[in-house]
């Protein structure tokens, strides 16, 4: 295998990791389990492997920042979906509520940036 595969397959490996870190964590520890999955490791990653890819630091922190602003609509997920768990709709219908209105979120905020100049 050539040197390029291998990095994406240590991509796939380390992202995969995370992901089944944190539901396997979220087994035992809800608490410990949304501390990992709220630390920026997918954004650590991707600041790793653009540097290593580009070894362009002005492109790693344009992503950092782009990240900034667009972590303000997802916080949307992150109350829609347990206010309309715990007033007792369905699981599936709540989980596509949540994400239509973090994706309504996401298209407000960069028509509002755009609006000042701001490109993410």
């Amino acid at each position: 295998m050539s040197i390029q595969v291998w990095h994406y397959v240590v991509k796939v490996v380390l992202t995969a990791a995370v992901v089944i870190a944190v539901s396997e964590v979220a087994k035992r520890s809800t608490f410990w389990s949304a501390a990992l999955a709220s630390l920026p490791l997918t954004s650590l990653l991707a600041f790793v492997w653009l540097y290593l890819e580009t070894a362009d630091s002005a492109r790693a922190a344009d992503l950092s920042q782009s990240i900034m602003w667009l972590v303000l609509p997802s916080l949307t997920l992150f109350i829609v979906l347990p206010a309309l768990l715990r007033s007792g709709v369905a699981f599936w219908l709540s989980l596509v509520v949540a994400c239509a209105a973090t994706a309504v979120a996401y298209f407000v905020l960069v028509w509002c940036l755009r609006r000042y100049g701001i490109r993410v």
